[in-house]
């Protein structure tokens, strides 16, 4: 996997029973979703590995995972704390004019008036609709991603968004 591809998608938090399976901290929008992109490379200080996940679960809150070569208890412990990467290749193809949110991070965000008002920091899932938490250089802006209403253009190959937002606001 090329560094700059990749996704942080999870981390693995705990074990599961005693057959080598673990619990996973997922960062995808729906959590279970991260076990059907194998491989996983996983990340710990300096080290990596590849993983094949031959099936995984939602169980109670927690999804779980059964990773190839690990089959017991112990095995799966050694696993805890290391972080789940994938290759940006392996998510599904979006229709025209949707963005995973990861292609929204770093786009600088200019409103109608021509002002930059900052970088696309992070996003927040509000339930409504999500928000972009932009960050200027002199203060942070929490814009409504709606579209067309506030967010007006997104181009992904100018790293621009240009959205109708007081700079004031």
């Amino acid at each position: 996997m090329s560094q700059e591809k990749q996704l942080h998608v999870g981390k693995i938090s705990g074990v599961f029973g005693i057959k080598g399976w673990v619990k996973v901290f997922s960062f995808t929008g729906h959590r279970e979703n991260i076990v059907q992109y194998s491989p996983w490379l996983l990340k710990k200080n300096a080290t990596t590995k590849t993983v094949e996940v031959l099936a995984g679960q939602l169980q109670g809150q927690s999804v779980v995972a059964q990773i190839k070569g690990i089959d017991n208890r112990n095995d799966a412990e050694a696993l805890i704390g290391w972080e789940i990467y994938i290759d940006y290749a392996q998510l599904p193809q979006l229709k025209n004019d949707e963005y995973y949110w990861s292609d929204l991070i770093g786009l600088e965000v200019e409103n109608t008036d021509g002002v930059v008002l900052g970088v696309v920091e992070s996003l927040l899932e509000t339930g409504a609709n999500d928000v972009l938490i932009v960050q200027g250089s002199e203060r942070q802006h929490a814009i409504p991603f709606v579209r067309p209403q506030t967010v007006l253009h997104i181009d992904l190959a100018e790293r621009k968004m240009r959205v109708d937002w007081d700079a004031d606001f």
